[in-house]
């Protein structure tokens, strides 16, 4: 099953699929992919949002390990800071948040190591990732313009995800903004012939929940 999760944005979809994949963890059901928590500081700033918070950036959280990197910097910080790189894939696609090359390369390869986890274990100079032992949910946060439009972005992510469901991840769940979601799910039909939208609130929890529970009791003779 693919789970498209999608709505507005800053409605909290990072932060409901936080919990949902602390929530899989202690029911035994491994989360691998990325997480993509926004940087913010409390502002009073015309930016702020209605809690008081100005969101400054994007970090990357890589799945299973916990790994956090800056991946995204809010685009007028970074021409203020002189990290703005106009040749690189977010530049050139004038997106509101500047990603840099080198970060989507290092996504990127996480998302490879996912892929072919042979190959990792294989070359003595990298660091090898641990696959999941059991049926687990991939996590992709998130497909972007980058990735819909442009063919761009995380490719490897992409990649993965096109080839549908596998003994490793027979469940997926994908953040999308909702202007982009025809147009995901159009991508990514062919692999995922049973997928659903869901938003970030107990009905989609209950949706994903459900369906990890089932492969648990499948896979393991037990709910857990």
């Amino acid at each position: 099953m693919l789970f498209l999760l999608t709505g507005e944005v800053q409605i909290g979809k990072t932060r409901w699929l936080e919990k949902l994949v602390a929530d899989l963890a202690e029911r035994g059901v491994p989360c691998a992919g990325v997480l993509a928590p926004g940087q913010w500081v409390a502002s009073a700033g015309e930016r702020a949002d209605g809690n008081g918070y100005e969101k400054l950036g994007i970090d990357n959280v890589l799945l299973p390990d916990g790994e956090r990197l800056p991946f995204a910097r809010r685009g007028d910080l970074a021409r203020a800071d002189g990290t703005f790189d106009k040749d690189s894939q977010a530049a050139r696609a004038e997106l509101a948040w500047h990603i840099s090359d080198a970060a989507i390369e290092r996504v990127n390869a996480h998302f490879e190591k996912l892929r072919f986890p042979a190959r990792a274990e294989a070359d003595a100079e990298s660091e090898v990732l641990s696959p999941p032992r059991q049926p687990g949910l991939l996590v992709v946060d998130e497909l972007g313009r980058l990735e819909i439009w442009r063919g761009g972005g995380l490719t490897e992510a992409v990649a993965l995800l096109r080839e549908g469901p596998t003994t490793a991840f027979p469940h997926a769940l994908v953040v999308v903004r909702d202007y982009l979601a025809d147009d995901a799910e159009a991508l990514l039909a062919d692999a995922w012939p049973d997928r659903i939208r869901i938003a970030p609130d107990e009905s989609g929890r209950a949706a994903v929940l459900s369906v990890a529970r089932a492969r648990c009791k499948s896979t393991y003779g037990d709910e857990r």
